[in-house]
């Protein structure tokens, strides 16, 4: 008897263990098979050169000697990849990088769900991604570049505030396994040359004049650029920027002093009355997500976010006294916790994505 009921025992244990390998073998496909989204018509997509300039040497071009006399260089140019879906709104979405990144900033996040494009694709409006000139698909440059390649991940993983090295915030809306980790090292890309305004801005103005009318969308380093973009372009009809970092344009006589920080003092930028009303005439959003510190704080990554936030509130409140429609989100302050540098691409970027097309519905942009 004991014999038999050892005998059962075994087998009981046997068929849990097998029942535990086909679970893990299925929960995969299960989780897939509800995660998966449902088809989507695209009516149109493709992409094209920008702007940009051309180099042309003098004399004539030798096919043998192959000197560089006679021959051109087309370079300065954005990149951009656009998506129309059937039925599209009427005003598309440009989203704009920032820093170190390129389009990929808004395709599929580090951890494999939808970005931006596609999250906006499914709610029907056309996307246009750019990738600015000198940076990823547009890196031909027509100023000589050097790349180094400096290790520097671990100086990013606190700047766009993951949390610091190696520790994660505690909360902090990002998948915490390396292959997520390993992705989001790998979207980052160098910068082909120096950093040229007139050249970045007049590229994506150039991209308003071919498609018209849109919603400017920008991150980081693009929200400066973004600024004077909707200054020189009047088909951007609005902008929302996530978390920009500087090139806030102030008018004549009226610049803030220049915030320190541990990551150094942030200036704002001198424009003229004339360019800065045209800022008052349309709607603009900012966001910025959590882990930004109310005082100084020894970490510069971290702690340059602080004077940024700082310096985007004195930007509202002076865009806004000329008549102007300026909205600050710092989401911690609505109850939304744990968002990084990059919160369109965090864990919750549905519920990121759903606060920026209620903005979109308030401000009657949805047609």
């Amino acid at each position: 008897m004991n014999n038999m009921d050892s005998n059962i025992k075994r087998i009981h244990k046997y068929n849990y263990i097998v029942l535990l390998v086909l679970l893990s073998m299925l929960l995969p496909l299960l989780v897939n098979a509800q995660n998966k989204q449902k088809p989507m018509t695209i009516e149109d997509q493709g992409s094209f050169a920008v702007g940009g300039s051309v180099i042309q040497n003098a004399g004539t071009f030798n096919p043998i000697t192959r000197t560089p006399e006679g021959q051109t260089l087309h370079g300065d140019h954005a990149y951009v990849f656009y998506q129309i879906p059937a039925n599209s709104k009427k005003l598309p979405l440009v989203f704009w990088h920032g820093i170190g990144q390129f389009s990929k900033t808004w395709e599929t996040t580090p951890d494999g769900r939808e970005g931006f494009q596609n999250i906006f694709l499914r709610k029907s409006f056309s996307t246009y991604l750019i990738d600015q000139p000198r940076r990823g698909n547009a890196g031909r440059s027509t100023v000589d570049a050097k790349v180094n390649a400096t290790p520097d991940e671990m100086e990013w993983f606190s700047t766009f505030r993951v949390g610091v090295w190696p520790e994660y915030f505690e909360g902090v809306q990002f998948a915490k396994d390396p292959e997520t980790l390993n992705q989001y090292f790998r979207q980052m890309t160098p910068n082909i040359g120096s950093f040229d305004t007139d050249v970045i801005v007049d590229a994506t103005s150039a991209l308003f004049n071919k498609i018209g009318d849109g919603i400017l969308v920008t991150h980081s380093h693009a929200g400066g650029f973004g600024w004077q973009t909707a200054i020189k372009n009047n088909h951007v009809k609005a902008i929302a920027s996530y978390e920009p970092g500087s090139g806030f344009p102030f008018p004549e006589g009226e610049v803030p002093s220049a915030i320190p920080s541990s990551a150094g003092a942030l200036s704002a930028n001198s424009i003229t009355m004339d360019e800065f009303m045209k800022l008052t005439k349309i709607p603009i959003v900012i966001y910025y997500g959590d882990y930004i510190p109310t005082e100084r704080v020894e970490n510069p990554g971290i702690d340059g976010w602080r004077v940024r936030l700082e310096m985007a509130r004195k930007w509202r409140d002076t865009v806004n006294k000329y008549g102007g429609d300026v909205t600050v989100v710092h989401l911690p302050e609505i109850g939304i916790h744990g968002n990084t540098h990059f919160p369109f691409s965090d864990l919750n970027n549905i519920e990121i994505a759903n606060l920026l097309e209620q903005w979109l519905n308030e401000k009657e942009l949805i047609k």
